[in-house]
C-alpha cells in the first residue's frame, strides 16, 4: 500500500488535487483511502464531542492563528498520538486490502501549523516517527495568487506569506517533492500523475 500525501499553504489547491487523484486512482480499480491530518485529528474530535467554538477559529477552515503556550504543548502531545493512530489505521487498511492512502494535510502541514504558532522553527522531536509517505508532494503556491482566487483564506495575506516561508523551509528539509501550483489545476493534476 502507497500513501500519497499533498502538503500546501490554505488555499493552494490540495483539495481540488486530491479529489481528482482519487478520482482518478479509483478509475484504475484501485482502492483509495482518502486521509486528513486534521480532521482525523485528536483535537478535532475532542472539539467536535464537545462541540466547542473558539473565538481563535476561523468559521470557514476552523485555522488557528494564535495560541498560548499551553495549546501548543497540547497540540504537540495530540499530534504525537495522532502519528500513532495513524499507524494503527495504515495498517487496518492495508489487511483491507487498499492499494493507496491518500492524504490532504499530512502531519508535515501539523509540524508547520506548531511552527506558526510557536514563532519557533526548533525540530519537533515526534517528526521522526512520521510515517514516511511514498510519494510527498508540496503544492507550492504563492499566497498572492491564492488571494486572488475565489475561495481565499480569511486569515489574509500576511498570514499565506508567513506560512509560505515555513513550508518552503520544512519542503527542503524533508525532500518533499515541489509542485509548482500557480498553473491551472489540470496542468497541475498532470504533472502530480507523472510523480507517482
Amino acid at each position: 500500500m502507497e500513501i500519497i500525501t499533498i502538503s500546501g499553504l490554505d488555499g493552494s489547491g490540495k483539495s481540488t488535487q486530491n479529489n481528482l487523484l482519487k478520482n482518478y486512482l479509483e478509475s484504475q480499480n484501485k482502492r483509495v483511502f482518502y486521509f486528513h491530518a486534521i480532521q482525523y485529528g485528536l483535537a478535532r474530535k475532542i472539539k467536535n464531542l464537545l462541540n466547542f467554538r473558539h473565538s481563535e477559529y476561523s468559521e470557514e477552515s476552523c485555522s488557528v492563528v494564535k495560541a498560548n503556550f499551553f495549546q501548543i504543548i497540547l497540540r504537540r502531545i495530540f499530534l504525537v498520538i495522532d502519528i500513532w493512530r495513524f499507524k494503527v489505521l495504515s495498517n487496518k487498511l492495508l489487511n483491507k486490502n487498499y492499494d493507496y492512502i491518500l492524504s490532504d494535510r499530512y502531519f508535515y502541514d501539523s509540524i508547520v501549523n506548531i511552527y506558526y504558532l510557536s514563532k519557533s522553527k526548533k525540530i519537533i522531536p515526534c517528526e521522526r516517527f512520521i510515517k514516511k509517505p511514498n510519494t510527498a508532494l508540496y503544492l507550492k503556491t504563492d499566497p498572492e495568487i491564492i488571494m486572488q482566487r475565489e475561495r481565499k483564506p480569511e486569515q489574509g495575506l500576511q498570514y499565506l506569506k508567513d506560512k509560505n516561508k515555513l513550508y518552503n523551509e520544512i519542503a527542503e528539509r524533508l525532500d518533499l517533492k515541489i509542485i509548482n501550483g500557480n498553473r491551472e489545476k489540470d496542468i497541475i493534476f498532470e504533472e502530480i500523475k507523472r510523480n507517482i
